[in-house]
């Protein structure tokens, strides 16, 4: 049978859909803006012509930017520090989030409290570099990961998590002989789901945009990272287009006219939010509720 709307209904169907129309729209804008300026006429970009459609469109943005020596390899870098820089975070959160809601665990409130007091302090970049180098931590691969596997934030966001769920579950699977590590694989981690996906977007997102320890610790180009490549080339180019544009020549105004600072820093934007932006509607399909629907019965 369908379903007869009053008048209230279509004016609150109409309201609902077109807020959430605009919402969209708004999120959507920015990243849209962003993309028109890097495909249009880059001198017309520079002097904020370009609004809401690309003018004098072109692709030569992107083709200079995946000229870079050594792009590809780099993009490699970055994604394998992003996998599996992730991959360990999230288990050592879970793990370790686990561990410290069990109240036989062997010094539980002195471990917790040691985790938990460093989010407060911050020894600065002199004394974390000397640590760093006295592990061998320099121009090595493992600097990207070891100091990021464990997260006080994460465990804590874990731990909260997990005392949550009905203790009844655990009780259940300890009468029929599961062990801590049988209950934390097979029952926790499908529970825990949620929060794991989050903990996964916070580290990829984190992961992937990380340039820092790239300048600070690796002088090797074959473990730059993308975004520190680019980071490189955002400021050469800038510079380089800065000089051009003050040159009087006519070849110093055609390479100006060619390529700005605008142009650089919108089109290096997209390259490192795209990859982003494929990743995180994999994981918002685990941000739902009701996970716990249908788990204890009685």
């Amino acid at each position: 049978m369908k379903k007869k709307y009053t008048a209230g209904d279509i004016v609150f169907n109409i309201c609902n859909y077109g807020f959430f129309a605009l919402f969209t729209l708004i999120c959507i804008f920015p990243f849209y803006y962003i993309f028109i300026n890097t495909i249009s006429n880059n001198d017309l970009s520079a002097r904020g012509l370009v609004t809401f459609w690309p003018r004098g469109i072109h692709f030569d943005n992107y083709i200079n930017v995946l000229k870079i020596p050594g792009l590809g390899r780099a993009a490699m870098i970055s994604l394998g520090r992003t996998v599996i820089g992730t991959v360990l975070t999230v288990l050592a959160s879970a793990f370790l989030g686990y561990l410290f809601t069990k109240k036989e665990m062997w010094g539980r409130r002195v471990w917790y409290r040691f985790v938990v007091i460093t989010m407060y302090f911050n020894a600065g970049i002199i004394p974390w570099y000397i640590t760093m180098m006295n592990l061998h931590l320099t121009n090595n691969f493992l600097a990207y990961i070891i100091p990021t596997i464990v997260s006080p934030f994460n465990i804590i966001l874990v731990k909260t998590f997990v005392e949550s769920i009905p203790a009844s579950l655990e009780e259940s699977a300890q009468i029929d002989g599961a062990g801590y590590m049988t209950i934390f694989a097979k029952i926790l981690l499908p529970l825990i789901k949620p929060i794991l996906a989050t903990i996964a977007v916070f580290s990829a997102v984190g992961q992937w945009n990380s340039f820092t320890d790239t300048l600070f610790l690796v002088t090797d180009e074959k473990l730059f990272t993308l975004q520190f490549q680019l980071y490189k080339y955002l400021n050469e180019s800038s510079s380089l287009a800065a000089a051009m544009k003050g040159g009087t020549s006519a070849a110093a105004a055609n390479l100006a006219h060619m390529q700005t600072s605008t142009s650089i820093r919108m089109t290096v934007t997209m390259i490192v939010v795209l990859p982003i932006l494929f990743v995180y509607p994999y994981f918002q399909r685990f941000f739902v509720k009701g996970v716990m629907i249908g788990a204890v019965k009685g």
